[in-house]
C-alpha cells in the first residue's frame, strides 16, 4: 500500500517515511501542491498525509481538487500552524486526524495505518467553513490538545464538560463548541448556576407556570426551553444545590422539562455544555455532587490549562487584549518584545481573566504607544497577585512566605496558621454561595454551627462579603 506525502521539510520528510515504511508502507514523497495533484492523477493511494505551507500555497485550502481526484482517501494533515483556526480548518476538510507540530511520529504512523483499515468510517463533515473572530488565542502544547478536543465534538452532540481553574476561559470554550459546530445557528445561552439563589435555580432552568409559588405573576420560560435548537451552557455546574441536581439529571436522560408548577413534559433539543473549577470527585465522596448527573455530564472532558502551564502563549495574548482595548476606545498601544517576555516571567493567578485586566489597565494608564518593561515595571509592583515568578505560585511557597512574615511564637504556630488559612477559605467560599452558610458548611464538610461559631471568632460577616 502507498501512502502519498507532501511535506516540504526534509528532516521532518525523512523521519515520517521511515516510520511509516516499518509500518509496511510505500512511501512517495513530494512537496508542492501541483506534484500532488499530478501525483493523483497517475495512481491511487492508501492514504494521503500533507503539511499546511507548502512551497506553492495552502494545502487545506485546495483539499477539495484532492476529494476531486479520490473522494474516499483518508486524509492526515500536520501543521505547524498552531491555532484553534487551522484545527478547525483541517477538520471541516473531513481530514482523518489533524496532528500539530510538533508531533509524536509513532503516534503518527498508527494513525495512518488506523485511517487506512476504517476509511470508510472517516468523518464526512459539510458545510462553510469556520467563522471569523475565534474566541480562542494560543499555540502552546496545551492549548493544542484543547483545539484536537474541541474539533472532535463540532458534528455530534456529545455532552461536554470543561474544567479547569477560575479564568481560564471556560465559557470561551463552550462558545467556541457552539460557534463553529452544527448547531451555530440556533441560541447560545448561558447560565452561571453559582449566581442564580438555590430557591429560583428550578426556576431559571426548567420555567415556572403562574402561581406556582409567591411572586410567579406569569409565565416564564426556563433556559432549556430558550435554547431550544442551540446550546445551553451551564456554568459552575459544581455549586447546584442537590435537588436541581436531580432535576437536571432527568432532564439530560428523558430530553425534555416540566416547568415548576406544571404538568406538561414540553420535548426540548439541547446541546449541554458544563463547566467548573471544581473537583467533583471528592464532592460526589463527601455527598454534594450526584454521581450519575457526573457520568451524564461528563461525556467528552476537556480539560483547560492554567495559564501557568501555557507561559507561552502570553505574549500573544498579551497583543490581543492590547487589540481589543483598541477596538473597545481605549489608546491604541504595541507591546515591544522584553515587555512581553516580562509579562510571560508573571505569576497570573487570576489566569487568563486576570492578564486581560491588566492589559486593559495597561492600555489606559501607560504614557508612550510602545510598552516597554520600564513601563510595566509601576504597574506591575502595584499588582501584588502578579508578585513572583509562576514556579512560586503553590501552597508550600505561600506557608513559607507566611511563616517569615508573622514569625509566630512557639506553641502558637498551628492555631495561628490554621486561623491564617481559614479566613481566606471561608470568606471565598462564602462570597461564591453568597453569604448562604448552610450551603457554604456544606460545601466545606462541616456542621453548620461549626462555621458560625468560626466566622464568630475570625469576626467574618458574612452580609459584608456579599456586600
Amino acid at each position: 500500500m502507498s501512502v502519498l506525502l507532501v511535506e516540504d521539510d526534509t528532516s521532518i520528510a525523512i523521519v515520517i517515511t521511515a516510520a511509516l515504511e516499518a509500518e509496511g508502507f510505500e512511501v512517495v514523497r513530494c512537496d508542492s501542491i501541483a506534484e500532488r495533484d499530478r501525483l493523483l492523477e497517475q495512481r491511487r493511494f492508501a492514504a494521503l498525509v500533507t503539511d499546511v505551507m507548502l512551497t506553492d500555497g495552502d494545502g487545506i485550502a485546495t483539499i477539495d481538487r484532492v476529494r476531486a481526484a479520490d473522494p474516499d482517501l483518508p486524509i492526515i494533515i500536520l501543521s505547524a500552524q498552531n491555532t484553534l483556526d487551522t484545527a478547525v480548518r483541517a477538520t471541516d476538510t473531513g481530514a482523518f486526524e489533524y496532528f500539530p507540530k510538533p508531533f509524536d511520529i509513532d503516534e503518527l504512523a498508527r494513525t495512518v495505518r488506523q485511517a487506512v483499515g476504517n476509511s470508510a468510517n472517516r468523518i464526512d463533515i459539510e458545510g462553510e467553513g469556520a467563522p471569523a473572530g475565534l474566541p480562542l488565542v494560543g499555540r502552546s502544547a496545551a492549548m493544542q490538545a484543547v483545539y484536537r478536543m474541541i474539533t472532535r465534538v463540532l458534528r455530534n452532540d456529545l455532552t461536554v464538560l470543561v474544567l479547569g481553574e477560575s479564568g481560564t476561559g471556560k465559557e470561551l470554550v463552550a462558545e467556541a463548541i457552539h460557534q463553529l459546530g452544527q448547531r451555530r445557528d440556533g441560541p447560545f445561552v448561558a447560565v452561571n448556576t453559582a449566581a442564580i439563589p438555590s430557591e429560583l435555580i428550578e426556576s431559571e432552568l426548567f420555567g415556572h407556570e403562574k402561581g406556582a409559588f409567591t411572586g410567579a405573576v406569569a409565565r416564564h420560560v426556563g433556559k432549556f426551553e430558550q435554547a431550544n435548537g442551540g446550546t445551553l451552557f451551564l456554568d459552575e455546574i459544581g455549586d447546584m444545590p442537590m435537588q436541581a441536581q436531580t432535576r437536571l439529571l432527568r432532564a439530560l436522560q428523558s430530553g425534555s422539562v416540566r416547568r415548576v408548577g406544571g404538568r406538561d413534559e414540553i420535548k426540548v433539543d439541547v446541546r449541554i455544555v458544563a463547566a467548573t473549577n471544581r473537583d467533583l470527585q471528592p464532592m460526589i465522596a463527601a455527598g454534594t455532587f450526584r454521581e450519575d448527573l457526573y457520568y451524564r455530564l461528563n461525556v467528552v472532558p476537556i480539560t483547560l490549562p492554567p495559564l501557568r502551564d501555557r507561559a507561552d502563549d502570553i505574549p500573544a495574548l498579551a497583543r490581543h487584549f492590547l487589540a481589543l482595548a483598541a477596538q473597545e476606545g481605549l489608546p491604541r498601544r504595541q507591546l515591544s518584545d522584553d515587555a512581553a517576555a516580562v509579562l510571560a516571567q508573571q505569576a497570573w493567578r487570576g489566569n487568563v481573566r486576570e492578564l486581560r485586566n491588566f492589559i486593559y489597565r495597561l492600555a489606559l494608564l501607560a504614557r508612550e504607544d510602545v510598552v516597554d518593561p520600564g513601563t510595566l515595571g509601576p504597574l506591575l509592583a502595584a499588582a501584588p497577585q502578579s508578585d513572583g515568578p509562576v514556579q512560586d505560585a503553590g501552597l508550600d511557597h505561600a506557608v513559607q512566605a507566611w511563616l517569615g512574615q508573622n514569625k509566630p511564637l512557639a506553641g502558637t504556630v498551628y492555631d495561628a496558621a490554621l486561623a491564617a488559612f481559614e479566613r481566606p477559605l471561608f470568606e471565598t467560599v462564602l462570597r461564591e454561595t453568597h453569604g448562604n452558610q448552610l450551603r457554604a458548611a456544606q460545601v466545606l464538610g462541616i456542621n453548620r454551627n461549626t462555621l458560625r461559631k468560626r466566622l464568630g471568632e475570625l469576626g467574618i460577616a458574612p452580609a459584608e462579603l456579599v456586600r
